[in-house]
C-alpha cells in the first residue's frame, strides 16, 4: 500500500507519522501521480507546527511541491497522458507515494532535471522570480545583495540575479555555502562571521550600497540592510527565519527606499495571469540550462523528520528532497 506522512497533532517534525493509505478512485477531472520526489520547504515545517498562515484541518499531509509520473487519468481530462513526467504544485500533500490532483496543478518536468530537481524547483525559483522581476524589478548593472545565499531561495536569487545582469553580493553563514553561491554566479562573497555585512557591502560598492536587497532572514539582518543601501533601493522581504525586523522609517525616507513584501503563491492566486508568464520563463530557462536547483540532500520518505531538521538546523545548501522510488 502507498504511504504518506501525516500530521495528526501540531508540533515538530518528530510528531508526524508515516502511515499507509488506500488509493482512492479518481473522480472526473482528476489525475493520479506516482510521486518520485517531494521538496522540503520551510512552510511545510511551519504548517506542521501550526505557525503558517495556511492552517489545513487535521489530519493533513505536508508538502507543497513534488515530481513524478502520471499513473492514471480520470474522465474528462485532456492534455495529460499516463507516463508523463510532471512537477506537481500543491497547497499541501506532497510527502506521499502518490497524489490525486487537478491537471492545472501539473507542469511538464524539464528534460534537463531529474525528479528531485523537479520537486525542488518551482517554490524556490518561483519566489526568486516574483521577488526580483515582479516586485524588485532588478535591472542590469544594479547591485543585488542576497542574504541567506546558501539556502534554497537564496541560491535561486543568486542564479537569477546574475542571469538578469546584476552584480550579485552573496552573504551566507559558511564558506561551504559561499562556494556554492560562487559556482552559481555570485560576484562577491560575504561571510557573516568574518565582517559586518553592512561594512562589506559599502566596501564592495565604493560606498554606494546595494540597489536591491533579497532578504529571507529578517531580524537584525533586515535592520542592518537599511544601513547599506543606495538611493532608491528596494528591500525585498522574503521571510523571517531570523526573526521579525523593524523598518526604520527615517532610513527609508533618507534613501528614498521601498520595502516590498514577497508572496509568490498568493500573488498568482490573486492574479492568475502572473502564473503563466512566470512558469513559461522558468521552464524555458531550465531547458536552456540557465537555472537549476542545488539539491544538497536526498533522503527516503521514511526519513522525513531528519530531512525537515536539515532545514531547521541550517545544514542544507540549497534544497532537500524526499525520494520515494
Amino acid at each position: 500500500m502507498p504511504k504518506k506522512v501525516v500530521c495528526r497533532e501540531l508540533g515538530p517534525p518528530e510528531s508526524l507519522r508515516l502511515e499507509s493509505f488506500a488509493s482512492a478512485p479518481l473522480a472526473p477531472g482528476e489525475v493520479r501521480v506516482a510521486i518520485h520526489a517531494a521538496g522540503i520547504n520551510f512552510p511545510d515545517i511551519l504548517m506542521a507546527a501550526g505557525e503558517y498562515q495556511l492552517k489545513p484541518p487535521l489530519p493533513f499531509t505536508p508538502g507543497v511541491e513534488a515530481a513524478g509520473e502520471v499513473a492514471e487519468v480520470g474522465a474528462d481530462v485532456g492534455g495529460v497522458a499516463v507516463g508523463d513526467r510532471v512537477i506537481v504544485k500543491m497547497r499541501h500533500g506532497a510527502y506521499a507515494d502518490e497524489a490525486v490532483v487537478a491537471p492545472s496543478q501539473l507542469t511538464p518536468l524539464p528534460s534537463t532535471f531529474d525528479y528531485a530537481e523537479g520537486a525542488t524547483f518551482l517554490a524556490g525559483h518561483g519566489t526568486a522570480y516574483h521577488a526580483l522581476i515582479d516586485r524588485g524589478k532588478v535591472q542590469s548593472g544594479e547591485v543585488l545583495l542576497v542574504h541567506g545565499a546558501g539556502g534554497g531561495v537564496g541560491l535561486a536569487a543568486v542564479e537569477m540575479g546574475k542571469m538578469l545582469g546584476a552584480t550579485v553580493i552573496a552573504a551566507a553563514s559558511s564558506e561551504e555555502k559561499l562556494a556554492v553561491a560562487k559556482a552559481r554566479g555570485a560576484d562577491h562573497l560575504v561571510l557573516y562571521s568574518r565582517e559586518p555585512f553592512r561594512d562589506a557591502v559599502k566596501r564592495i560598492t565604493g560606498g554606494r550600497g546595494a540597489d536591491v536587497v533579497f532578504d529571507p532572514v529578517g531580524g537584525e539582518v533586515f535592520e542592518n540592510s537599511m544601513r547599506c543601501i543606495n538611493w532608491g533601493a528596494r528591500l525585498l522581504v522574503i521571510g523571517f527565519t531570523g526573526g521579525i525586523g523593524l523598518a526604520r522609517t527615517n532610513l527609508l525616507l533618507i534613501k528614498g527606499a521601498s520595502v516590498l513584501g514577497v508572496r509568490a503563491g498568493e500573488a498568482v492566486r490573486r492574479n492568475p495571469e502572473l502564473a503563466a508568464v512566470r512558469l513559461k520563463a522558468l521552464v524555458e530557462w531550465a531547458e536552456q540550462g540557465k537555472i537549476r536547483p542545488n539539491v544538497s540532500h536526498r533522503l527516503p520518505l521514511e526519513e522525513y523528520a531528519k530531512a525537515m531538521r536539515l532545514l531547521i538546523d541550517r545544514k542544507a545548501i540549497g534544497r532537500v528532497a524526499l525520494t520515494m522510488r
